[in-house]
């Protein structure tokens, strides 16, 4: 590759990121109208329209990989949608309102996410559950485990962070399901943050010091995971997942999906490989994003983009005016 073709590349690269910040905007303006409604559905419809609506003017030949579902079960955003007016060929991870709850009820964390990266760089997980661990950058190389003890992991991790286990915040969705790491967390002295719903915002958060949380874990869904994945592969991070399956018709769904192997464990680089972007608003306020500000006739949004090329981070403030945004129906 020439430099010039390398300069070219850069440059755009550097504007497809902030064409994505413009989509997930557009999905949390349309989300925002529906916060503390207490329509999940109605904010989530929104959202979906919105972003799908922004992404005609993205020039980028993409496909979506993780999405709203099938094509017989979503009408927007489903998985093998082509979206944009022509350029690279792309992959594209979507979830337009994480946090469908914590909009409804005016919950923190809620988020319009997008990840993108050239095609075939994506693990393709179905919308199933997908066990997890995540930590921040700046640690040492493979530092946690999924198959280790929780105890194993905490105590690694507190040696790496020249702290003990009671300095620890562990993250968890509050589930029943986690009710036994939870115990053994505890019981070793790490404290425990449990969240309801958005755990990308969660995972996202270990790689801020300014959160609180040093590592995230347990069951959630899969597509958050490609998600969550896509972030900290720009910041350094460490994740591994593996899916987990109720039924047989749903490791037949993997296997259909690409996965040759539907049980084994994916590291980070098999979730979210290559050259990854990243785009986030905040629809409500959280530790990593405020939430959308309306005012009058317009709105003040917050959103990070994020490119594992160069590594970096970019917050954005956007004031948008004239936000004609239809009023929703109490």
């Amino acid at each position: 590759m020439t430099e010039q073709q390398l300069a070219t590349e850069h440059v755009s690269d550097r504007n497809l990121a902030l064409e994505l910040v413009r989509v997930t905007e557009s999905a949390a303006l349309g989300a925002s109208r529906w916060m503390g409604l207490g329509k999940k559905n109605e904010a989530d419809g929104a959202a979906v329209t919105a972003m799908r609506r922004a992404f005609d003017t993205v020039e980028i030949d993409g496909t979506v990989v993780i999405g709203e579902g099938e094509m017989d079960e979503a009408p927007m955003l489903y998985i093998g949608e082509k979206l944009g007016c022509g350029g690279p060929a792309m992959d594209i991870a979507v979830d337009p309102l994480e946090g469908t709850n914590l909009c409804a009820k005016g919950g923190p964390n809620a988020l319009a996410v997008i990840a993108m990266a050239e095609h075939g760089n994506f693990l393709h997980a179905p919308d199933i559950y997908m066990d997890k661990i995540a930590v921040g950058g700046g640690l040492p190389p493979e530092i946690v485990d999924l198959d280790a003890p929780i105890e194993e992991n905490l105590r690694a991790l507190a040696r790496a962070k020249d702290c003990t286990v009671p300095d620890l915040v562990v993250c968890m969705l509050d589930r029943p399901r986690h009710e036994d790491k939870i115990a053994r967390a505890r019981a070793i002295g790490a404290r425990i943050m449990l969240i309801s719903d958005g755990d990308v915002a969660a995972a996202i958060a270990t790689s801020q010091p300014e959160s609180g949380v040093d590592i995230c874990l347990g069951i959630g869904g899969a597509p958050e995971g490609v998600l969550t994945a896509a972030a900290l592969r720009c910041v350094g991070g460490q994740m591994q997942g593996r899916l987990v399956f109720e039924n047989d018709e749903q490791v037949e769904r993997a296997r259909k999906m690409g996965i040759a192997d539907p049980h084994r464990k994916f590291g980070i680089l098999e979730m979210a490989r290559g050259n990854v972007l990243f785009a986030a608003t905040g629809v409500t306020g959280g530790a990593m994003l405020r939430g959308v500000r309306r005012f009058g006739h317009g709105a003040v949004t917050h959103s990070v983009v994020m490119r594992s090329k160069s590594g970096t981070v970019r917050y954005i403030e956007a004031h948008h005016t004239a936000v004609h945004n239809p009023e929703p129906t109490p």
